[in-house]
């Protein structure tokens, strides 16, 4: 058995159209969207937003997202502008207690992101 791919179904919280919005802004490439679901894409790796919410899930809701250069992603994200247009939170590079380095990142429906240094 050989997995290929884990492509995570992320929830939107209330505002889909915002969520789909913060995603394009954040650089992801948007490769199918309807009213229910779309997918978005950087590199090899793709994730499908849901028009879907749970204040539960989603304040609860973790992602790992490996990166190859994390400070450049950490500028890339400070570039885009999203925290301060969306009003979300970011905490730059940090090394985690578990050992890895990371940038957090929490969309606007309370969805962690860790994006971390590929090792």
């Amino acid at each position: 058995m050989k997995a290929l791919k884990l492509r995570p179904f992320i929830p939107s919280g209330t505002d889909y159209p915002l969520a789909v919005q913060f995603y394009s802004d954040l650089g992801f490439e948007k490769i199918f969207s309807s009213d229910e679901l779309t997918i978005f894409k950087v590199d090899e790796t793709e994730f499908h937003l849901q028009n879907f919410h749970n204040a539960e899930l989603q304040n609860n809701y973790m992602l790992e997202l490996c990166v190859q250069d994390l400070d450049a992603w950490w500028q890339y994200i400070q570039n885009t502008g999203v925290v301060e247009e969306y009003n979300i939170r970011a905490k730059p590079p940090q090394i985690q207690p578990y050992g890895k380095h990371a940038v957090h990142l929490i969309d606007p429906a309370g969805v962690l992101w860790h994006i971390t240094e590929q090792q």
